[in-house]
This record gives structure tokens, sequence and C-alpha cells, in this order.
């Protein structure tokens, strides 16, 4: 039977009972009044017993815990299960981020949770170290080294925020290492591949891999298009970058000002330029856009397609790509650009590359000269149905 104490010289109520094991407890419970102490130590007491008729499940022991809690502050112990927590983080999330970063936020969060089936409709602070090393191994069957460790830092910032909310006594996600990333390095496509590209490009990607190369801007700034970007008058393109909010003008080339007359224009403020891009941009982030053109490229003959079949991995085996990736038509715009003889000034105003030695504060280039830039940039449409 549990009791009660006084010790010398501390102010609190102790509590004697037994442990499961059959030692005996003598332990504070950091409260002057009697009574309350008393119930504290009857809960440890009841805990104890059902531990040894091995009747204390998980479920049972933070129950236990939740009930003292509520004792000793009268307030709810702050709890939550997996999925309660990340949607509430998702949502404090949309306030802090921007709407691409949160795309990524929300597949990474999506990803874990599937993989936790349902585990995910459990206390976030039942998650452990093995789960995430189970979770990133299961990533890194299916996608590059890159893209886990990008989800793993996400979760991680995830499980940071629960620390500090008192939701759990440590980050299992700091358990867990990042995995190594490929070593292939990006270059830059010839004029043969991207016409091997183009022509296995069909609808909206044939003008994102233009606007790619002719604008040498990323994947998801090219998806995500609108005709407000564009004005046809002054012959430049005009956005926000999505990664470093940088501020561009960029003078159309030809080839990409022939192509824009193709499009039919949008019937309102700001439609996208590429509608099927833009909802797919909208819903998954520019993972699946990446996918895609890894699957362009395969058509084109420039990686090699990995299938269940021919790998003998399984059917969730991913692909490698050799380095090649939407991003390399940001290298192939710089290295025609310095090809054509254009100043490493001017070929890094166009793409937006920021150097230390190239300040923007400093350095005004005039539109005139990024114009003569463009227009020294092959066609590579010429002959193209």
């Amino acid at each position: 039977m549990a009791s009660i104490h006084k010790r010398e010289k501390s102010p609190f109520w102790y509590c004697a009972f037994i442990h499961p094991d059959g030692t005996r407890a003598f332990r504070s419970t950091k409260k002057r009044d009697r009574a309350e102490a008393m119930e504290i130590c009857v809960e440890w007491e009841r805990a104890a017993r059902m531990g040894r008729e091995g009747r204390l499940s998980e479920h049972q022991a933070r129950q236990v815990v939740a009930d003292i809690y509520m004792r000793a502050n009268a307030a709810a112990l702050p709890t939550g299960t997996v999925k309660e927590f990340l949607d509430n983080w998702l949502s404090r999330k949309g306030l802090e981020v921007a709407e691409s970063s949160l795309v990524e936020y929300q597949q990474a969060a999506r990803l874990f949770m599937e993989y936790l089936a349902g585990k995910a409709a459990k206390s976030i602070d039942s998650i452990t170290g093995r789960e995430v090393a189970g979770y990133r191994a299961h990533l890194a069957k299916r996608v590059s080294g890159a893209t886990v460790n990008k989800h793993l830092k996400i979760m991680r910032g995830a499980w940071k925020q629960a620390l500090r909310e008192g939701l759990m006594r440590e980050n299992v996600f700091d358990r867990v290492d990042l995995v190594r990333e490929s070593r292939n390095r990006r270059r830059a496509f010839t004029l043969d591949e991207l016409r091997r590209i183009l022509e296995v490009c069909d609808g909206e990607w044939r003008g994102v891999v233009l606007f790619g190369l002719y604008t040498g801007q990323r994947l998801g700034d090219c998806a995500g298009l609108t005709w407000d970007n564009v004005d046809p008058v002054a012959g430049e393109l005009r956005i926000i970058t999505t990664k470093t909010h940088r501020p561009m003008s960029i003078p159309l080339a030809e080839p990409l000002a022939a192509y824009i007359l193709t499009l039919p224009a949008g019937d309102r403020t700001g439609a996208p330029l590429f509608p099927g891009m833009a909802e797919t941009l909208k819903v998954s982030g520019t993972g699946t856009l990446s996918r895609q053109f890894s699957e362009l490229l395969a058509r084109a003959g420039l990686v090699d397609r990995k299938t269940h079949e021919g790998a003998g991995k399984g059917r969730d085996a991913r692909r490698t790509s050799g380095g090649l990736s939407f991003h390399c038509l940001r290298h192939t715009a710089t290295s025609l650009l310095k090809n054509a003889g254009v100043s490493d000034v001017v070929a890094r105003e166009i793409i937006g590359h920021d150097s230390e030695a190239i300040s923007r504060i400093y350095t005004h280039i005039e539109p005139a000269t990024l114009r003569k830039a463009m227009k020294s940039l092959p066609d590579v449409t010429k002959g193209m149905p």
C-alpha cells in the first residue's frame, strides 16, 4: 500500500511504493499539500501494480503520466498524435514559408505518415530512432540521396518544434545521419542533346524546356510562369525567383519569343502559361516535375531506363540520371552565352548567378547589352516541326 512521508529539511511530501520488480521506491511528489501529494502517490502505486500484473500497456502508462501531470499542474499534458501535430505544424508553416516550400513540407509529412501507416495515429513521442532509420532506408530505395536528405531535414525541423513544445524528451531525427549524396556533377547539354529532348517533349514540356534554356531559370520558376510575367511590348520576361527572391528582367531570345506567340493567351489576370504544369507544381511541388523530366531524358536516350525487369531491383527502384537534370539547362544557358563571347558579368546577370566578385549594387548592365547577348544564342528549334 502506498504511503506518504515527510523528509527532514524538505518542504515536499515523499511517496513510498513498490516497483513492479519488487524493489521499494521513495520518491518526492514535489507537492507541499498532503492531499495533492497523496493523489499523485496513489497513481504511482496503481501504475506499479498494473506493471507487476503485466497489464501496463504503453497507452495506460501514458494515461497515468497524463493524470499525474493534470493533478500536478492543473492543466492537460501537452500531447498529440503524429498526424495531429504535423497537421498543426503545416498550418503554421503556411504562414511562414513560400507556397513552393510549403508544398515540399506537405509532401515530406505525407510520405512519413504513409510510412508509419497506423502508427501515425499514435502519440508523437512514441516514434523511435529505429523507425526513423527505417524510413530513411525506405526513401533511399525510391529517390535520390539529395531528396532523402531534404525530407529528413524537414522532418528534423518538425520534431525540433515538437521538442520545444514539450511533446517529447528528444528529437529522434537527430539520431539518424544523412545519407551519402551522388557525386555526379551536373553538366551542360550539347545542342544535339537539346534537340533530342525537344523531339520527345509533348504538350507544355516543350515550352518549359525552352524557357529553361533561354532564361536559365529553375524548373519551378519556369513551370509556374504566368502571362503577367511576360511583357511582349518590351520583349522581356519579368520574374522574382522563388529560391533567392531576386527580381529579374530577362530579354526574350528570338526562338523563345516566337514560341510564346504560339500559346493561347490567358483569359484572366495571372493566368498560367502552362496550366497543367502550374497545377502539378501546386499539388506536389517540383518533385513530380523532376521525375517527369527524367522520363523525357530516358525517352531521348540520354539516361538508361532502369526498370524492375531490367535492373532486378524491384518495382520501386529509382533511376540514376548520371547527373543530368532540368538544372543542366541553367548550365547550358551559361555555357552557350560564354561560348558566344558574352562576358562572365553579363552571363551571370542574365542567368541570375550571384558572385562575391560581382555585386549588383555596384554593377549596372544596360538592357541593350543584355539584348545583344541574348541574340547570340543559337536557335535549337531551327528545322524542327
